[in-house]
């Protein structure tokens, strides 16, 4: 616990500052019109819902909590992390190793199907809104089937270039997933749309806890240990009606 106060203290004393056109323009591909299709995806949760197991306000935010720490920080949050760094550095080959890792540690095939499809409709988004050459390599090496293209580690690129932070990028992704989680539930359960404010502003302190304790970690802290949600992952094919994509 030690060391993680002293990495949160540490980053509170360099976290750049980008600037409000940097920022905002980061925001805009967090907004959940953002064409991409990430608010088709529940990630095991809709079985959750048509289980039963998840029905009230507390039932949410104990699943968006243990879907954050046990699969999202210790899995994509880390990926973003190393992508964000190689593509500053322009390390293709650490890239290419990322990108067969996220494939990897993606268990079950929606969850896995839906990174490539996310990863390939947000750099199709985003590059027509900018000219970076790296980026555009990124699109090439999809374009030619060299890669797959997942969502985390094109996202951890695509961030790098921004202006952002690794720690802001980090974070907005860890708020936007879960937002997107509770904007679906909302539809779904059927909760109100009070009830959905109340769940993402509960969840917001865990997010900033979330990203503080991703800045701790490394490649050698990856895994999931949230075996229950990938479980009603790999059954969500199967439901007998589906609003969503996973």
């Amino acid at each position: 616990m030690k060391q993680q106060k002293d990495a949160s203290n540490n980053h509170s004393n360099t976290v750049d500052i980008p600037t409000d056109l940097a920022l905002l323009r980061f925001m805009q591909i967090h907004d959940s019109a953002f064409p991409i299709g990430s608010f088709t995806q529940t990630y095991g949760m809709e079985t959750y819902i048509q289980e039963d197991i998840i029905r009230t306000k507390e039932d949410l935010i104990a699943y968006c909590t243990s879907f954050l720490f046990h699969n999202l920080v210790r899995g994509d949050a880390i990926l973003i992390q190393e992508a964000y760094a190689a593509a500053r550095a322009q390390d293709i080959e650490r890239l290419l190793y990322l990108e067969q890792l996220c494939g990897a540690m993606k268990l079950a095939k929606e969850s896995r199907e839906a990174s490539v499809k996310l990863g390939r409709q947000f750099i199709k988004t985003v590059s027509p809104l900018g000219t970076d050459a790296f980026l555009a390599e990124w699109q090439a090496r999809i374009d030619s089937t060299e890669i797959k293209g997942h969502y985390a580690i094109l996202y951890g690129i695509y961030s790098a270039t921004t202006g952002v932070s690794v720690h802001q990028a980090v974070m907005m992704y860890l708020f936007a997933t879960l937002n997107g989680l509770v904007q679906n539930a909302v539809r779904a359960v059927p909760f109100g749309q009070t009830t959905g404010v109340e769940v993402t502003y509960a969840l917001i302190v865990q997010v900033t806890k979330a990203a503080q304790f991703v800045s701790t970690l490394t490649l050698d802290d990856i895994s999931n240990n949230a075996l229950s949600i990938e479980l009603a992952s790999m059954r969500h094919e199967y439901l007998f009606s589906r609003l969503f994509i996973s």
